[in-house]
């Protein structure tokens, strides 16, 4: 293995986990707090009806849990790193919108009582790039049989440690 595809497989490994991470940490904040109050966040954008705001509050944070999860374990790549960047250019493009009409709202990103600002769309923004990076890789051509394949967190870690 080459000193190129080494770094790329740490910087890989980071980026997953710190992905995975930020999904993990955001179900954590949303399950904390009672389900009405995310509820009330995502209505605030105006995008669903009623009774899909009250599904949407009760089952997204279990959803980004378990991708959280996945995601750093590193299991189910494509999947998991494609259905990551679908749902933050979901969240991404309905705090655009709502930034840009002037609306003064939450962004329900980790629970109640976060504003959309510049910031939370950097933030957003910079996690999207990220979590795309990882979907781009995860699709792209794999090695052929005789080379280091990638492997699960768990894996990888040992191997790169070695020298």
């Amino acid at each position: 293995m080459t000193f190129p595809s080494k770094v790329l497989r740490a910087v890989l490994l980071l980026l997953r986990a710190a992905v995975g991470g930020v999904f993990a940490y955001a179900a954590w904040s949303k399950l904390r707090d009672p389900w009405t109050l995310f509820a009330i966040s995502i209505d605030a954008y105006h995008v669903l009806p009623q009774w899909a705001v009250l599904v949407v509050a009760r089952t997204l944070p279990w959803l980004e849990l378990l991708l959280g999860v996945v995601l750093v374990i590193g299991v189910f790549r494509r999947i998991s790193t494609l259905a990551a960047s679908a749902l933050l250019m979901l969240f991404f493009g309905l705090m655009v919108r709502a930034y840009v009409r002037g609306e003064t709202i939450d962004c329900g990103c980790f629970g109640p009582g976060e504003a959309i600002s510049p910031l939370t769309l950097l933030r957003d923004g910079a996690l999207l790039a990220g979590s795309l990076f990882l979907t781009v890789m995860a699709w792209r051509r794999r090695p052929p049989a005789g080379r280091v394949r990638d492997l699960p967190l768990v894996d990888q870690v040992p191997d790169l440690l070695k020298h």
